[in-house]
């Protein structure tokens, strides 16, 4: 009779591979590792995710929707001031740049790990990404940019240089403008003017 698994191990094996995926990538990162260091049974990691294209896409849904809570709330905070959420989204990505052992954005590293679109991991990465380019559109439509689409494109620009120079040249290189660009780019797509410090 197989084994029914304790409460909380999904939960475990989701910890042990953010963090291993996080910190070493996921090609990296073998099932075996993920065993290793969770202390399961092959059969319980197996009978969760039969794959490790279903666990990689799983990290990625998980992750995605974690930023997604942080960032919603990030914006709310600003409610009444729509060019102030649109900025407070900007913000929130050099934030995490600036944290400690930032390897840089899970999603634009996986996507480029996987080349191929029908790979799990590369379209939650990219569905992901999608979002954040949606999400920049609307809010620059609400805070009254004449051209939300090309302000969405240049602060997407904005952020992922921002998250691979940080990556590689830490956030004191070239990312420490990150915010100041996306700034300026939001005063000239805006006509009320981003109050960075309020």
């Amino acid at each position: 009779m197989a084994r029914t698994p304790a409460p909380g191990t999904r939960r475990r094996i989701m910890l042990v591979a953010s963090r291993l995926f996080r910190d070493h990538g996921v090609r990296a990162v073998g099932m075996q590792q993920v065993i290793d260091e969770t202390g399961l049974g092959k059969s319980l990691l197996y009978r969760e995710f039969p794959s490790k294209d279903e666990l990689v896409a799983a990290w990625l849904r998980e992750s995605d929707e974690e930023w997604w809570r942080i960032a919603e709330d990030a914006i709310d905070r600003h409610t009444g001031d729509p060019v102030r959420r649109l900025f407070a989204l900007v913000e929130l990505t050099a934030e995490s740049a600036r944290s400690p052992g930032f390897h840089g954005c899970v999603f634009y590293n996986t996507s480029l790990e996987f080349r191929d679109d029908d790979h799990p991991g590369r379209r939650e990465a990219l569905a992901h990404l999608r979002r954040m380019r949606d999400r920049l559109r609307v809010l620059g439509m609400e805070a009254g940019a004449e051209r939300p689409d090309d302000l969405a494109d240049a602060l997407m620009l904005v952020i992922g240089g921002l998250y691979v120079s940080a990556a590689a040249l830490g956030p004191d290189g070239p990312a420490r403008v990150a915010v100041s660009t996306a700034e300026t780019l939001i005063r000239e797509h805006c006509p009320v003017p981003a109050a960075a410090g309020a």
